[in-house]
């Protein structure tokens, strides 16, 4: 259960990035993360009272807030980062997070088997290499390196954090949805005070109808962020939080994958080889 869940959080995490990327070719990337997760708020909102979930309230739920405020900053991060570029530098760097909930795994006493350690190794480096990083003649500024490891710290303790606010369905419902009530008030408030020195939160020349027709497209980011960070959790809970972890981050091999269907991208060297290792890694995991 817990590959298959995981594996599913790849999936998911993979698609929203594919998404999201697409929207900020169209929209600012704040906008985008404050839309798609009002979407998903009300989504989740519905859940909640359908199942009162809200019953389940308790001192657990410090950890969604606590996920809510560092994830807004994690992905404006990464989107700084990505903005000074190189990509192909920041990319790998940023997935590097998956060795915050693995350190927090084995902090909590588990202990995966020699095949599985070997496993851990080779998908952590294959998810490194299919971001496709830039070997030579990419100059890095010294701010897009901080940016993007605070960005994969964020990224990592999201996983971590998220995985403690819940231990029931229901309560993992309520969990998710006080992650992105939060979301929403830091990631709007970063856009008020955005809008309020000047910087448009719609492109010049649009108007709400541009964001109305976007809304289908923004609505799926959203939600499939929000049913990744579900299906993480669930698979955290039910096997080690390291397997489920390396696995769920998968996701730029889902997303590399998606451009090179949809965009037609080609897929250079570094990264068929990166997501070849990644999927050995994945065997290993699975088989330990």
């Amino acid at each position: 259960m817990t590959a298959l869940f995981a594996l599913a959080t790849a999936v998911l995490w993979g698609l929203a990035d594919f998404g999201g990327g697409l929207l900020t070719r169209r929209l600012p990337a704040l906008t985008v993360v404050v839309v798609s997760q009002v979407l998903a708020v009300v989504a989740l909102g519905a859940v909640v009272l359908g199942t009162g979930a809200w019953r389940e309230a308790g001192p657990q739920l410090w950890f969604a807030v606590a996920a809510g405020l560092v994830g807004p900053v994690a992905m404006l991060s990464f989107y700084k980062a990505l903005a000074l570029g190189p990509m192909g530098v920041v990319s790998p760097l940023g997935s590097l997070g998956v060795v915050v909930p693995v350190a927090a795994g084995l902090a909590l006493g588990e202990r995966p088997g020699p095949g599985q350690f070997a496993g851990i190794a080779v998908a952590v480096v294959g998810i490194v290499l299919a971001g496709g990083p830039e070997l030579r003649g990419a100059p890095v500024q010294r701010r897009a390196v901080v940016l993007t490891l605070t960005a994969a710290f964020g990224f990592g303790a999201v996983m971590a954090l998220i995985a403690q606010a819940s231990s029931s369905v229901t309560g993992l419902f309520l969990a998710l949805f006080v992650q992105r009530v939060t979301n929403v008030a830091a990631g709007g408030a970063a856009l008020w005070v955005r809008t309020r020195r000047g910087a448009p939160a719609l492109p010049a020349g649009t108007g709400p109808r541009m964001l109305w027709g976007l809304l289908p497209a923004l609505a799926f980011v959203g939600l499939a962020d929000v049913a990744a960070n579900g299906t993480y959790s669930v698979a955290a809970q039910h096997g080690p939080v390291t397997v489920a972890a390396v696995l769920s981050s998968l996701y730029p091999v889902i997303t590399a994958l998606a451009a090179f269907v949809v965009l037609k991208e080609r897929l250079r060297t570094v990264q068929a080889a990166g997501a070849g290792l990644a999927l050995a890694g994945t065997v290993l995991l699975a088989a330990g």
